[in-house]
């Protein structure tokens, strides 16, 4: 029989624990609405029914492994994440990673930039991600290994300094490059990340909040593809444009509304082995779904994105 492994990622905004300050203008949760939070998590992860989920916005690992207690179906499912440094002044997100299938080395947060890759300028943590990406490596069924790649790129928010102010055009259009000029420099840092997986000759997946649409510069850049058929080696796939199921009206999806305009900014991107136009195939995706009922309704213990689901079919198991 065919096999069907299932890929997710699910960015659960600001999972913290109660009373915890996260920004200047958003209060803490109170025991009340975290436990709404816990529960609705739960709920719509045993929804997805993925084998692999990557996470973003992770504030506390504890609170994840309470979500994962109260679902029905990942109560045994395998666990990797790394919490801020308890030293910090304040809590940072981070990602995580939650699979069904075996994890055969621990997983790696890959904070630091490859070599040759930096902010422009010397300024702090011009070499490292705002959020580090995490890296797992798992037992596909039938014994082959997959790499995943959980991520977080850099946010929209505009990058304000000292004294700027958001009253001023000139100041504003700086800071919204600063955010831009972050995000693509860590668009590269994992595209030469990806180059070092992919000589490792497994599969790959990346699960992740790229706070950019699929066909923008930064996520071009991720995905390796390039101008005039030059593209990168061990370049990857956005699993939307290559699953088996084409149809018009499954390109409407969307994991975000910002004033009023709906996009998508979640994304999973498969290495050749997943694409079926590829002779190196070893299987194909076979649809992706996206979880984006709650958006409209701003429900207050929902996040504030939908969540993407790629069903994959391993040819390698079919009897």
């Amino acid at each position: 029989m065919p096999q069907e492994i299932r890929f997710a990622t699910f960015n659960v905004f600001n999972l913290a624990p109660p009373g915890v300050k996260l920004y200047d203008n958003l209060e803490p949760l109170t025991a009340q609405q975290y436990e709404a939070k816990l529960d609705w998590t739960a709920r719509q992860l045993d929804r997805l029914d993925a084998d692999v989920v990557g996470f973003q916005e992770v504030f506390s690992q504890d609170c994840l492994r309470a979500v994962l207690a109260r679902t029905l179906r990942y109560c045994g499912a395998a666990h990797a994440g790394f919490d801020p440094d308890p030293a910090a002044e304040r809590l940072t997100p981070s990602v995580a990673l939650v699979s069904r299938l075996p994890l055969l080395a621990p997983a790696v947060a890959r904070a630091d930039f490859p070599p040759g890759v930096a902010l422009p300028g010397d300024g702090r943590d011009a070499a490292r991600f705002v959020r580090a990406p995490l890296q797992a490596r798992l037992a596909l069924p039938g014994g082959s290994e997959l790499d995943v790649l959980v991520v977080h790129l850099k946010s929209r928010r505009p990058d304000y300094r000292n004294g700027e102010r958001g009253d001023d055009a000139l100041q504003v259009a700086l800071a919204n490059l600063r955010s831009l000029i972050r995000r693509g420099t860590e668009a590269v840092a994992l595209r030469v990340l990806l180059d070092e997986l992919a000589r490792g000759g497994r599969p790959r997946v990346v699960l992740g909040d790229f706070n950019d649409v699929a066909d923008a510069v930064t996520t071009g850049i991720v995905l390796g593809a390039g101008e005039c058929g030059g593209e990168a080696p061990g370049r990857l796939y956005d699993s939307l444009q290559v699953q088996r199921r084409q149809d018009s009206l499954r390109h409407i999806g969307y994991t975000n509304i910002h004033d009023g305009r709906y996009m998508t900014l979640d994304h999973i991107l498969v290495s050749e082995e997943f694409n079926a136009a590829s002779r190196y195939a070893i299987g194909e995706v076979l649809e992706v779904n996206y979880l984006n009922e709650h958006l409209p309704l701003a429900l207050p213990q929902a996040s504030d994105h939908g969540q993407v689901l790629a069903r994959l079919r391993l040819y390698g198991a079919r009897g």
